[in-house]
């Protein structure tokens, strides 16, 4: 069975081995041993209620229990660019006319924008390449609303996810070798390294102050504006299931889109119930999303459950799983 459980200071070896994997671009889970056992002190402060809401960062780990594996992390971010700015380029349409020549032109540009400040943020969904199958990455993904919907208040009414921008195939990203690397004349790895692991103020210190005109682009580099990395598709689309939109917001260095959602009405944080649990045989009802009801406690599974009113009729080794017992409240958000 899959679990999504908290993330321990214990499990540094596999998210580093994770952050290896997810390859250039992915700023969220950096090569860097501080960032990363910082990131794992924290959300397991965060999980203990020992930081305060809008600062607490929650790392999610998913784990095959049948050889107690780590095979893929999330995270949700309770509040962004309250302690540093959370810039983005906004993708606007500035009008000029000429009343002589009796014409009008719509130039696309770019502006830098802090938008996004108080936003919740989830992010960091990473698989291993060979687990993408069998509903493991679905599971992780809701793993992510279904601890948000135990305690909306804790989180903001509005929720953002970053998508990886465009890389070729090559390595080489379009977007940052003719636009950003202009104004940060550092190479990518460095600037995604410091981007995730300072405050942020290099960025604050460089970034462009004025619109960027993308007709003045090479092709590629308009191209790739907006446009997630060929691996972020599969997450692009489930963003879009939950009721995630487009937000014409993209990053600063891969120019990747934003995603955004109220909070209320995401899908799987809409659709959760709370019911009671009640112990039954080991495998009947419908295969449901399944989470504890305690974000201290929090596990999620995907298992057999048979709703029977107010409550949820679970296996005992599903119950095991989730570490709740009869007559304990679960979230339930049926397929």
């Amino acid at each position: 069975m899959l679990v999504v459980r908290p993330a321990l200071p214990a499990d540094y070896d596999a998210l580093m081995n994770l952050a290896v994997l997810s390859g250039r671009g992915f700023t969220s889970l950096p090569e860097d041993e501080p960032t990363l056992r910082d990131r794992l002190e924290r959300s397991q402060a965060s999980f203990a209620g020992e930081t305060a809401a809008p600062d607490a960062y929650y790392t999610l780990m998913l784990e095959d229990l049948s050889d107690n594996a780590v095979i893929g992390v999330a995270a949700v971010k309770a509040g962004v660019g309250l302690k540093r700015p959370f810039f983005s380029f906004r993708v606007v349409t500035l009008a000029q006319s000429s009343p002589t020549l009796d014409m009008r032109f719509d130039h696309q540009a770019l502006v830098l924008v802090n938008e996004c400040a108080g936003w919740s943020e989830v992010g960091s969904l990473f698989l291993r390449p060979e687990r993408r199958m069998g509903g493991a990455g679905r599971l992780l993904a809701q793993s992510r609303y279904m601890l948000i919907g135990i305690e909306p208040q804790r989180f903001a009414e509005n929720v953002l996810a970053e998508l990886r921008g465009w890389f070729n195939e090559d390595g080489t990203c379009p977007f940052w070798d003719h636009v950003a690397q202009k104004f940060f004349r550092i190479p990518f790895d460095e600037a995604d390294l410091l981007s995730a692991s300072t405050n942020g103020q290099f960025i604050l210190d460089l970034a462009p102050r004025h619109a960027i005109y993308t007709g003045l682009l090479p092709e590629d580099a308009r191209q790739s504006i907006g446009r997630c990395h060929r691996e972020g598709e599969a997450a692009r689309a489930m963003l879009e299931r939950e009721g995630f939109r487009y937000q014409g917001l993209v990053d600063l260095f891969d120019a990747g889109p934003t995603m955004g959602a109220r909070r209320d009405d995401i899908r799987t944080v809409k659709e959760g119930r709370r019911l009671m649990v009640r112990l039954g045989e080991d495998a009947f009802g419908e295969e449901a999303l399944v989470s504890t009801a305690d974000i201290g406690r929090f596990r999620a599974v995907r298992a057999p459950v048979l709703i029977d009113g107010e409550a949820a009729v679970l296996s005992r080794d599903a119950a095991e799983v989730l570490g709740v017992r009869e007559g304990e409240a679960v979230r339930v958000k049926s397929s």
